[in-house]
């Protein structure tokens, strides 16, 4: 696998020479792996701070003071949007955020407006649980996603430091060949777990099941949001067996109880796959850069086609 850094690196400094003093940028991430995208595109010409970790469900994050105090210095707001923020966002755009990034503004980037979303809603209902009327926001695990939003970063970042245009094109061209690349690899290694039927924990893994031809059966949560019961767990036992389940999805933020129990009597393993940039604190397993998030993600369902071809 090639050596990202060092490709983007080479590339961004045979295109704009020396760095600035200071990063130009101060970007403002909701995610972590919108943190790691704009720091792949922006180098050192930008300064990345992400608000939530990987073991902090972005649906539910407190809109805490240091986080209000944190968005005042920001150039580029960057997050999934697609109402993945909506309990915290709102708060941090009303009490501290410049006038430069709130929405309509150059420096307001929400990634769900420049892609295609999966799971939009026929009907917005709210005993059907938390549903998104614009669509699954949890778009970033598709990774030809993020090769799209790339070319978007760096048309952004470039509106906010033009010196920094040349350099900022340099990095997304760069990023977006060493990906396309990437991707073509881990699609051929994913011809032997095609078509595998999983479970999933909630439904963050649409992109994920969509891109690499999974099967989803079924969801832990009985609907968006909502813990499970122990009926919708004895009836998801009964599924494991009828459909042949081959594994459970799990974000590091899930509470393990639930898969751990589907596991154990359904004899199939419950998957902590690493979601987002970021060490799991639970196992100290995890993914430093976006490129290590679907490389591990790869190799766990590699590991899990396999066990479950043994007799």
């Amino acid at each position: 696998m090639i050596r990202f850094a060092t490709l983007v690196l080479a590339a961004a400094i045979a295109a704009a020479g020396a760095f600035p003093a200071r990063a130009a940028v101060d970007v403002f991430a909701c995610e972590p792996e919108w943190a790691a995208l704009a720091t792949d595109i922006g180098g050192d010409r930008v300064e990345a701070f992400a608000a939530t970790t990987v073991m902090q469900d972005p649906h539910h994050i407190r809109a805490r003071p240091s986080l209000i105090a944190r968005i005042r210095r920001a150039d580029l707001l960057f997050c999934s949007g697609a109402g993945l923020e909506i309990g915290w966002l709102p708060v941090l755009l009303q009490r501290g955020a410049p006038a430069g990034v709130q929405p309509g503004r150059p420096g307001h980037l929400m990634a769900a407006e420049h892609v295609a979303l999966l799971d939009k809603p026929a009907v917005l209902d709210r005993a059907q649980g938390d549903l998104h009327p614009e669509g699954n926001p949890h778009l970033h695990l598709d990774p030809r996603n993020l090769v799209t939003l790339a070319g978007v970063v760096a048309e952004r970042l470039a509106l906010l430091d033009p010196e920094g245009k040349a350099y900022y094109a340099a990095r997304a061209e760069a990023f977006r060949a060493t990906w396309n690349r990437a991707i073509a690899e881990w699609q051929t290694r994913a011809r032997v777990f095609r078509d595998m039927p999983v479970i999933v924990q909630h439904k963050a893994w649409s992109y994920l099941v969509a891109w690499l031809e999974l099967k989803e059966v079924a969801a832990l949560e009985p609907k968006p949001g909502l813990p499970p019961t122990a009926s919708h767990l004895e009836s998801l036992l009964r599924l494991t067996r009828a459909q042949n389940v081959a594994a459970i999805f799990r974000a590091p933020y899930d509470s393990p109880q639930a898969s751990e129990w589907l596991s154990s009597r359904a004899k199939i393993p419950a998957l902590t796959l690493p979601y987002t940039v970021g060490a799991d604190t639970r196992d100290g397993q995890g993914a430093r850069t976006l490129h290590e998030v679907f490389e591990r993600t790869v190799t766990l369902l590699e590991t899990a086609a396999k066990r479950k071809a043994q007799p």
